[in-house]
């Protein structure tokens, strides 16, 4: 990472699709970790594969594990935890996710430090006087029983803050959910989120069955949770993102959102705070 963020501040490097790495105070926390390189495919399941267009900003072997507190990973797909990942990260190293990943991650893959979290169900981590509150959200990646289909996935909430208790920082990454009525709890829960980091891209599989958010259904969200700011991941690293990053923001824009948007490229990074200007 780079300099230490502004206290109360987190800094966040894009490493590709929803891969983010989060620093803040003595914490730093691995989303979703998708390290394959351009034209390698992830697999989806069920045969389905997709080919990687762009390359990752950050190589696996360049993470800081041992500054690593977590990994939280929505949910195992390909493109989310591939193969560069399993074989690199150390088997130590704590994961935060879905029951149904922890078991494969703890089972298959030997990472014994995998804790699956139940929707609304939270787990600390404490790194010196810097505290991290990671709480399981609701996901639906399809809709009615195309479901049973796709690995269970949940959005993470984030809350940064020391030892005292007190939070300065509310982070809510959506995972590869749609938006649908269960998201509504998210706001009467969490009121005043900081930052959304929200997964798009209008991911569509064979007959046309859309899995995450398009354009529309991104500001759908926007329009639901109404956080501060907000910025866009997993848009255009595989063919099948559909729905391009263009999309949501124009219809962002248009709702009146304009002044909650952060752009981020791959390999940039972004400081973010509880004071939009920050």
């Amino acid at each position: 990472m780079g300099r230490p963020a502004a206290e109360g501040t987190a800094e966040i490097l894009f490493v590709g699709n929803a891969t983010l790495l989060i620093s803040y105070g003595e914490s730093t926390l691995l989303t979703d970790p998708n390290f394959l390189h351009r034209g390698q495919l992830a697999h989806l399941g069920y045969g389905l594969v997709s080919r990687r267009r762009t390359e990752p900003a950050l190589d696996e072997l360049d993470l800081p594990e041992r500054d690593l507190d977590a990994v939280v990973l929505s949910h195992l797909h390909g493109d989310h935890f591939d193969r560069e990942a399993r074989r690199r990260l150390d088997r130590g190293l704590p994961f935060l996710t879905t029951p149904h990943a922890s078991r494969v991650l703890r089972g298959l893959f030997g990472f014994r430090r995998a804790t699956g979290l139940r929707t609304w169900q939270s787990h600390t981590l404490l790194h010196g006087d810097t505290s991290v509150r990671v709480t399981s959200l609701p996901g639906r990646h399809a809709p009615g029983p195309a479901r049973a289909l796709l690995p269970p996935v949940m959005g993470s909430l984030l809350e940064f803050g020391d030892r005292s208790g007190e939070v300065r920082l509310v982070v809510y990454v959506t995972g590869d959910t749609l938006v649908y009525d269960g998201l509504r709890e998210i706001t009467r829960r969490f009121p005043d989120i900081h930052l959304a980091v929200v997964h798009l891209g209008g991911t569509t599989l064979p007959g046309g069955l859309v899995v995450t958010m398009d354009g529309e259904q991104g500001a759908d969200l926007l329009d639901m949770i109404r956080p501060r700011r907000a910025l866009p991941v997993h848009y255009d690293d595989y063919p099948v993102f559909r729905s391009p990053l263009s999309a949501f923001l124009a219809e962002a824009e248009r709702r009146g959102h304009g002044t909650r948007l952060l752009r981020c490229g791959r390999g940039e990074r972004v400081t973010v705070g509880p004071d939009p200007a920050g």
